[in-house]
Parts: structure tokens; C-alpha cells; sequence
């Protein structure tokens, strides 16, 4: 079988899991006789080797045009640049790991048409939550329902209006926003008033891209509850969970861990406000006499400005030190240092992956109770769920492991190997053979 496998961008480029994951399961794929490439959008056209995977970059347009494209119909010269890609693999499956302008519902419609069966993975809030957080005005846990009026208010308050403003905006007729888009006007009020227009847009194409693609996988419960609310049949979702991109080192596997008379506590991931890492600070400055150490090994964005939040925040605390990111295949050998992941998420997540890869090192974790994170840990059993915005709730239990480091043993032992990656490429592949004869059905 020959499957692409598209994620929102690869390697050599920054990365992010989704893109991690990917390089995993094509890499067991290929291990089990699966010859796969890896197509993903960039600046220009170019095909390059990583890790022994064939990996192709097609070009996106250099400049937005109009905000159509962001929101609905996608990047009309990658859908040109990736159907020359299916022209010349002719590949017997494509599967979608992101749903962005550069890999949009085109993309499935170029395969569609030859003819090539499609499975799509939900990775991210990103996929149905222009917010991307599946947090309702930021706070509330949202059932995922698309609905134009509340989406709008709810996208607008996420970039900076104040509710009012936002309910009155939500409540302009999408024409209004076609006019506006018809002169191509777009960037800050115009944005706002065409964003009924937009929302209705991107709902239009998430509904169409959710009805021809001829599988989905979800990669925990709550993603197939948001696909079952937006009326996905049943039987066209499958949960396959995460699944360990790298091996444990066999030294890191023998070292013993005993009760230190310092409470060290990691953080890995994006330095993004959605990662609650501010929360994760302030609890520590209400209990400033504990012996802790945070270490944040934070991978920053484009924009260093919430960096500079955290670093001003945590200046006058010598517990806490920012560190720089660690590779993928070292994030378990580094969790093996440290008696506690920490993951104080405010948004959705689907993983994260290093919940998992904290269990495979003995670490358990302390972790927001929302989303994927309440799905992977049981609290008091592999780790400790706390209330995601409650500075107070996090200082307690943090305060209460450093007094009572027999609960953190109990917590170690309570944790169970996750499954691996070649688990997971295994159970795709039935998808996969799922998948194909699923379209050559609706094809007959």
C-alpha cells in the first residue's frame, strides 16, 4: 500500500506533536511494509530525505489574498502544487493530519476526484474551534457544536473584544461580511464586522470536509464527542490514542528514584498562554517556602512577548529556571530526572503526548482536569488532577506532594506502560484497508 501522510509542516521546520506523531507512525508504517511519503505545504517545491522517510514540500501562496482563503476555501496554488504530488505517487491512500489553508478541504477534493480514498485525523482544537481552544469565552469547557451566532461571539472576545461588543458584532448577517469581502477589505475592525461571514465559511467547509473524507480517527474521547455533535455517523470514527513516538533508554529504564529532599518538577512544551504556564508560576510564588524546583523547558513561538511575561514573573523566584527545548527523543531520558510533569494545559488537549511519555520514564504527572489530560491520568492513581485556572488549587497540591513524599511513591507505582507507536501504525492500517474499501463501496 502507498499512503501520504500530510501534517501542517515537517521537518527540518519547527515542529510541533502533530508533527512528531506523524514522523512516528510513518516511520513504524514503513517498518511494516507500508511505503510512505510525507507531503507537507512550505515556502517553495522541494523533495529531501529525514530519517529515511521521503518526504515532499509543496509550495503555498507567499500572500493572503483574501481571508476566504484562510477560512474556507483554502490556498488555491498548494491544491495546484499537492495534485501534481498525487499525479505523479498515484498513492492507493492520502490521510490529513491538519485542516489549515495550506491542507484544506481542496486537497481531499483533488483526491477525491482520482478517485483516492481519504482519512483524516483530528488533532487539535484547531479543527473545529477558531478560538482553538474549545474553551467558550476562554473559561467554560465548550460541547464543540458548531453554531454561527456563538462561535462568532466566542472568536471574537478570543481576539480582544469585550463581550458586549462581540454579542453585537456575532449578530450581523453574514451578507454584510460578503459585501465587505467583495471589496477585499480585511485587517483589524473590518476582520471583525466580516466574522459572521468568515465563521459561516469555515463551518461550511469543516461540514464538507467532515462528510467526504471516508474515515476519521480521533485520537481521544472527547474529539469523537465533538464529531458525534456535529452529526459524524458513528461508524465512520475510530479512537486510536496516542502512542509512544520513542524508545526509553535502557539506562534511564534501570534508574531507581527515591524520595529527594527537593520536589523537582518539570514543564515541556510551547511557551503559549494556552499552556497555563503563568498558572503553573503564580501557584508556586503563594507557597515561596517550599523546597521546589521548576524547570521550564518552554519552546518559544514567533513572538517572545509571553516569554518575557513568565520571565518577569518568576525573576525573583531562584526555584525556577527556563530551560531550552528538549529533542523528541529526549524527553523521556530528561522526565527521569524529575519526580513530577507538570501540566497545567487551560484549553482542550488531545494528548499531550508528554503525559505519555511521563509515564514511560516513572513520572507522574499533576495535570489541569480537562480534555485529553483527564482522559490519561486518574487521579491519585498515576498522578494528581487539579482545577485549571485555580492558582489555589495548584499551590495545594503541589505543597501537599512536598510534605508527603510517600504519596508521590504511591503515585509512581501506580503508573502503567502507554502503549507504543507501532501499536497505533498497526491499528491504522486496518483504517486504512477500513478506509479503501469503504470508498470503493461508495464508488460503485
Amino acid at each position: 500500500m502507498r499512503v501520504i501522510e500530510v501534517p501542517f509542516c515537517f521537518y527540518p521546520d519547527p515542529v510541533g506533536g502533530t508533527e512528531v506523531y506523524v514522523e512516528a507512525l510513518s516511520r513504524y508504517l514503513q517498518q511494516q511494509g507500508v511505503e510512505v511519503l510525507i507531503a507537507a505545504p512550505g515556502e517553495v517545491n522541494q523533495s529531501y530525505l529525514y530519517n529515511q522517510l521521503r518526504v515532499r514540500r509543496y509550495a503555498i501562496s507567499s500572500k493572503v489574498e483574501n481571508l476566504r482563503q484562510i477560512y474556507g476555501e483554502g490556498d488555491r496554488q498548494a491544491v495546484l502544487e499537492f495534485s501534481r504530488i498525487l499525479e505523479t505517487e498515484q498513492p492507493d491512500l492520502l490521510h490529513l493530519h491538519a485542516f489549515t489553508s495550506g491542507v484544506s478541504l481542496g486537497l481531499v477534493q483533488a483526491a477525491k476526484e482520482r478517485k483516492i480514498p481519504v482519512v483524516f485525523t483530528y488533532h487539535t482544537p484547531t479543527v473545529s474551534c477558531l478560538r482553538g481552544t474549545l474553551m467558550q469565552w476562554g473559561t467554560d469547557i465548550c460541547d464543540g457544536k458548531v453554531d454561527l451566532k456563538t462561535c462568532s461571539q466566542c472568536t471574537l472576545q478570543g481576539l480582544g473584544l469585550d463581550r458586549t461588543s462581540a454579542k453585537a458584532i456575532a449578530s450581523l448577517s453574514p451578507q454584510v461580511g460578503r459585501w465587505l469581502g467583495n471589496l477585499n477589505l480585511q485587517g483589524g475592525a473590518w476582520t471583525a464586522l466580516r466574522m459572521t461571514e468568515l465563521v459561516s465559511l469555515r463551518h461550511t467547509v469543516l461540514h464538507t470536509l467532515l462528510s467526504e473524507v471516508d474515515h476519521i480517527v480521533a485520537v481521544c474521547d472527547w474529539v469523537k464527542h465533538v464529531l458525534l455533535v456535529n452529526h459524524v455517523p458513528a461508524k465512520k470514527i475510530t479512537v486510536i490514542r496516542q502512542g509512544l513516538c520513542h524508545d526509553l533508554p535502557e539506562k534511564a529504564k534501570s534508574s531507581q528514584k527515591y524520595p529527594q529532599a527537593t520536589l523537582n518538577i518539570a514543564f515541556l512544551g510551547r511557551l503559549d498562554p494556552a499552556k497555563g504556564i503563568d498558572i503553573l508560576i503564580k501557584a508556586l510564588a503563594a507557597v515561596p517556602q517550599l523546597a521546589v524546583c521548576l524547570d521550564i523547558y518552554g519552546i518559544s513561538q514567533a513572538s517572545d512577548t509571553y516569554l518575557q511575561e513568565l520571565q518577569t514573573m518568576a525573576a525573583k523566584d531562584p526555584r525556577i529556571t527556563f530551560k531550552l527545548p528538549v529533542p523528541p527523543e529526549k524527553v523521556m531520558s530528561t522526565l527521569t530526572n524529575y519526580d513530577l510533569l507538570a501540566v497545567p494545559s487551560q484549553c482542550l488537549e488531545t494528548g499531550p503526548m508528554v503525559v505519555l511519555e511521563a509515564f514511560a520514564a516513572g513520572v507522574p504527572v499533576i495535570g489541569s482536569n480537562l480534555g485529553g489530560i483527564a482522559e490519561l491520568v486518574e487521579s491519585e492513581v498515576n498522578g494528581i488532577l487539579v482545577e485549571p485556572n485555580s492558582v489555589e488549587d495548584w499551590s495545594q497540591a503541589i505543597n501537599r506532594l512536598c510534605q508527603d513524599r510517600q504519596a508521590l511513591m504511591r503515585l509512581r507505582a501506580g503508573i502503567e506502560s502507554p502503549q507504543k507507536m507501532a501499536a497505533v501504525a498497526t491499528h491504522m492500517q486496518s483504517i486504512y484497508r477500513f478506509a479503501s474499501n469503504w470508498a470503493l463501496g461508495n464508488n460503485v
